[in-house]
């Protein structure tokens, strides 16, 4: 799909992957709308590339509304960047007992059911559009190679990603008679805002684990693919690794 003059949507955008791929979609020519839970993150980024910044719980069925004002603004979009998400931490049995299910039920909800909420939401929307050369839209979601190697702790978050991993081919398949395609992108250790609350010598020694490049991600580079993957026709239904060779051992 030609980016230029596409309207597009990423939500997560007011930082971190979603930050990186809104300013890459608006170098690219998209009128980009971003959608963030923190009102001020999306509207510094959205200042910055010249979009759309709004309030969007990705969760709720209110989603829909932030879609059909990004609409308004940009026109319906033709791509959907799913980069919301949240990673808390907790052990199945830790020291207080048994993980809270109100905290894996949250995490569930907002990785796996948010991202799945935007995506039917958005592809509904798309599926009433002419098509625009041989398809009508693009959705990219954002899974972790947690979801192939959790580690000790990460038992909510690998859940909600390895749902992210497992919807995106029949989420494909569902939407190849509509003309939309789905793909989904598995980031190992990137540099985001969580890593940058951590010392600098933590940060080194995580990206020292990559095979190579022996460092953390840049943002810049899911953007990048994400941007690919856009543009490339070919490619769909797939789950693509963005990790540097890293197969993350137990902890």
């Amino acid at each position: 799909m030609e980016i230029a003059g596409v309207a597009a949507v990423v939500t997560g955008g007011g930082s971190g992957l979603g930050a990186a791929t809104a300013r890459a979609l608006a170098k690219k020519g998209a009128r980009v709308t971003v959608l963030d839970i923190s009102p001020d993150g999306a509207k510094s980024v959205a200042a910055e590339i010249g979009g759309l910044a709004l309030g969007c719980d990705v969760t709720q069925e209110t989603a829909a509304e932030a879609l059909d004002e990004a609409a308004k603004a940009h026109g319906p979009a033709r791509v959907l960047v799913n980069c919301a998400g949240i990673a808390p931490s907790g052990r199945t049995v830790g020291k207080e007992g048994p993980l809270a299910l109100a905290n894996y039920a949250k995490v569930i909800s907002v990785n796996l059911i948010g991202t799945f909420n935007m995506l039917r939401l958005a592809a509904a929307r798309m599926a009433k559009l002419d098509l625009l050369g041989e398809e009508r839209g693009v959705i990219i979601n954002t899974a972790s190679i947690a979801a192939y190697e959790g580690q000790i702790g990460q038992v909510a978050y690998a859940s909600s990603k390895g749902g992210v991993v497992g919807m995106t081919l029949p989420a494909a398949r569902d939407l190849s008679s509509l003309a939309i395609r789905v793909n989904s992108i598995a980031p190992g250790i990137f540099m985001t805002p969580m890593l940058m609350t951590v010392a600098e010598e933590y940060r080194k020694s995580l990206g020292a684990q990559v095979p190579f490049p022996s460092r953390l991600g840049d943002p810049k580079e899911y953007a990048s693919l994400a941007i690919h993957i856009i543009e490339n026709s070919m490619l769909n239904g797939e789950t693509i690794r963005l990790d540097g060779a890293l197969r993350m051992g137990p902890r």
